[in-house]
């Protein structure tokens, strides 16, 4: 039983460790970027708890919520739920966080796939 308990505790300190090396990605990011409908500009503004990502994804067209959104090491993953013209697009993000850049690649629907920067402000 002493030994379960052991182990149960040191599971628990190994998960705990590695949520603790999640990269910080709290914050406002910038990117600009071409996309088939032309030059965007975004600014993402990430809100973290724990392992769970949210925040707000805001374009030269309008704000949608951040949705899907997690962050385990420096991996980051989110889903963006356009509104273009009254069609809902899903932008799906998956990236990899390096200090203070994030390199995404995004899923546009049916439509393409993107890679962007993103940058932290500052």
């Amino acid at each position: 039983m002493k030994l379960r308990s052991v182990l149960v505790m040191a599971g628990l300190a190994v998960g705990m460790a590695v949520s603790a090396l999640a990269a910080d990605v709290a914050g406002a990011w910038t990117a600009t970027f071409n996309t088939q409908i032309g030059e965007q500009h975004y600014t993402y503004t990430f809100k973290v708890d724990g392992e769970k990502l949210t925040g707000t994804a805001k374009n030269d067209m309008g704000s949608s919520e951040i949705t899907e959104g997690s962050i385990k090491g420096d991996d980051i993953t989110f889903v963006e739920n356009l509104n273009f013209n009254g069609d809902k697009i899903v932008i799906t993000y998956t990236g990899k966080v390096s200090g203070d850049e994030i390199k995404f690649t995004r899923k546009v629907g049916d439509f393409g796939t993107e890679e962007l920067t993103a940058k932290r402000v500052k």
